[in-house]
């Protein structure tokens, strides 16, 4: 069996929000779910580190922001090093170009970040949230947010 997420999370993964910005998030992207199914997935997330939030099989390449190239292997051993730090940093230096950058600024196809924060919708029923969608629960929220889809 699989399963199906989409996550909203704060663009900078250290920020946290407080819960009234959250409750805010939390209804605003409830109210965008097609039927209560897809509701009683839905749950906000605290967490004590900085975590991964992969988008799973959709994931197709992981490119660097700063020229282009693809990651070739090396992303997976520098997520592993940071994961082993509880990424207390996400900057790495990428071997392509020499550039030092962030984990979470990496241009990954399909879309997916780092954050201590997170809502997430476990079987949401729907695909991506439109720009609309997405600005709404943004400006609920008090803070930029980026969209995860993601399938395990």
């Amino acid at each position: 069996m699989s399963d199906n997420y989409l996550t909203v999370i704060p663009a900078d993964p250290h920020w946290h929000p407080d819960r009234a910005a959250a409750n805010h998030a939390t209804a605003a992207l409830s109210a965008l779910l097609p039927d209560a199914d897809a509701r009683r997935g839905l749950s906000a997330r605290w967490h004590d580190t900085v975590e991964m939030v992969h988008c799973g099989a959709n994931l197709k390449t992981v490119h660097c922001p700063h020229c282009g190239a693809d990651s070739d292997g090396w992303w997976g051993e520098a997520v592993q090093e940071r994961y082993d730090e509880d990424f207390a940093t996400l900057l790495v230096t990428v071997p392509c170009c020499g550039a030092e950058t962030s984990l979470n600024d990496l241009v990954y196809d399909w879309p997916m970040g780092f954050a201590s924060f997170r809502i997430e919708v476990l079987y949401p029923n729907r695909g991506w949230l439109t720009e609309d969608e997405l600005a709404s629960v943004t400006t609920a929220f008090g803070h930029p947010l980026r969209q995860i889809l993601a399938h395990f």
